[in-house]
């Protein structure tokens, strides 16, 4: 079994719980996820069994979307419902025109600074360790994308937004940010992923409806989960010797690298481009 499993992930699960309940129906060890979801966190986790572990590493780096909500006049040490209220402030009368305006900040290209409570490492030490142990240390900021930022509800306290960010975009700092900037505080009550790159939760499967019966119906191809990757086909010569390792003339050049695919339609691994030549990268011989 290989594959893809565009999941949606339960509140109060980490990733790795998910990672742990996908080994068990599928009956192996070799499955990861990419793109990690806090406990409080629900919606799309992309999960790979097998070989397609292997394709991880391509799909970092994807765009998210989130529904939030932040819940002003509360600051937390985590910067979410789950860390203790640090400071209590009044919310002003805002409207929906104050709250669009004062979002304006928050849109395109930002420095965001990540919270304490996150597993970025300073000197070797996740920041939440640090962070347990009663300890502040600087972090640099950030660049981020906000690509959109829209608000869906508003009934004070709690500000419902939809976000469409970069990879590696800190919702949690975000919804502090937005409270310090109002002069409330805030901070995240709840978040739902609702989108990884071209993945959505529209066909994301509940995890509780994965099952040993049911995991095979839901696994989608290893290719599948590059979308972004271009196809090229080559005939069947040409894949045995990229499968060997060898090395092979460059026909038409669509992208630097390439899904290769067999002309029968087998997906066979991923080729780069070197001068005038496809080079071998991270191929998937036919399993016997």
């Amino acid at each position: 079994m290989e594959g893809l499993f565009v999941l949606d992930k339960p509140i109060g699960m980490t990733s790795h719980d998910v990672v742990y309940r996908v080994r068990k129906v599928c009956q192996t060890r070799r499955v990861g996820h990419a793109g990690t979801l806090d406990p409080l966190a629900t919606g799309v986790l992309l999960v790979c069994v097998g070989r397609a572990t292997r394709l991880i590493e391509y799909m970092v780096g994807h765009d998210k979307v989130y529904e939030a909500v932040i819940h002003l006049g509360e600051t937390t040490n985590t910067y979410d419902r789950e860390g203790e209220v640090v400071q209590r402030r009044p919310v002003p009368p805002l409207t929906l025109d104050n709250l669009t305006q004062a979002l304006d900040l928050f849109r395109g290209d930002i420095q965001q600074i990540p919270p304490m409570y996150s597993a970025i490492k300073k000197d070797g030490q996740p920041l939440y360790k640090l962070a347990r142990a009663g300890k502040t240390v600087e972090r640099p900021p950030r660049p981020v994308t906000i690509y959109a930022l829209e608000i869906l509800n508003w009934e004070t306290p709690h500000l419902t937004v939809q976000v469409h960010c970069s990879s590696g975009t800190y919702i949690r700092s975000l919804a502090h940010d937005i409270g310090e900037h109002l002069g409330c505080g805030g901070h995240l009550a709840s978040l739902r992923r609702t989108a990884v790159g071209t993945f959505t939760l529209e066909q994301a499967l509940p995890l509780e409806q994965l099952t040993p019966d049911s995991a095979a119906d839901h696994l989608l191809p290893p290719a599948q989960a590059i979308p972004e990757i271009p196809t090229l086909v080559l005939a069947d010569r040409d894949v045995q010797a990229l499968l060997h390792g060898r090395w092979v003339k460059t026909g038409e050049v669509t992208a630097e690298r390439v899904q290769l695919h067999h002309e029968s339609g087998t997906f066979c691994g991923i080729i780069r481009l070197e001068g005038d030549e496809w080079r071998p990268e991270k191929m998937f011989p036919e399993v016997s």
